[in-house]
């Protein structure tokens, strides 16, 4: 049996969801849950071209595997994978992948569900959007505790 295993990561360049995906199949697990976001090509009757992200990477990645550490604290779950991209994200691209394993299917569900909004929330990562206006605008998530758009 594999230890379980935390892999969190912030990249420039694509995600490779399959190579996350096998980061964390294990022969004990029945399970693996995971969330993929991507650029979508609008927002708000405009036109989207591409997002741009930045973290503040040292407090990011810390609060990662502070995200890892509690779902470990709820749930049955074995391998974590949370990657989040930096940088230009093309429109249809990964920007999270977030990947879970754990015996059955229904810890690994909810820790998925818990990992991005958790992620969304806390995780100092911020997200403009370029549109084809040549307009861009940086976005604030709803989750966010410093949010105003609650």
């Amino acid at each position: 049996m594999t230890t379980p295993t935390d892999f969190v990561k912030l990249q420039q360049g694509e995600l490779n969801i399959a190579d996350i995906i096998g980061l964390v199949t294990a022969p004990n697990c029945g399970a693996v849950s995971n969330f993929i976001g991507i650029t979508r090509d609008n927002f708000d009757n405009k036109k989207v071209l591409k997002l741009e992200y930045e973290a503040y990477e040292p407090m990011a990645l810390k609060e990662m595997k502070n995200i890892c550490s509690k779902m470990r604290s709820q749930w049955n779950v074995h391998h974590i994978a949370m990657y989040h991209r930096l940088g230009e994200v093309p429109v249809s691209e990964a920007s999270v992948i977030i990947a879970i394993s754990s015996p059955h299917r229904e810890a690994s569900l909810k820790a998925v569900e818990y990992a991005i909004n958790t992620l969304k929330a806390s995780v100092p990562i911020w997200k403009k959007e370029i549109y084809d206006t040549e307009e861009s605008q940086w976005k604030e998530n709803r989750e966010c505790a410093w949010s105003n758009s609650k």
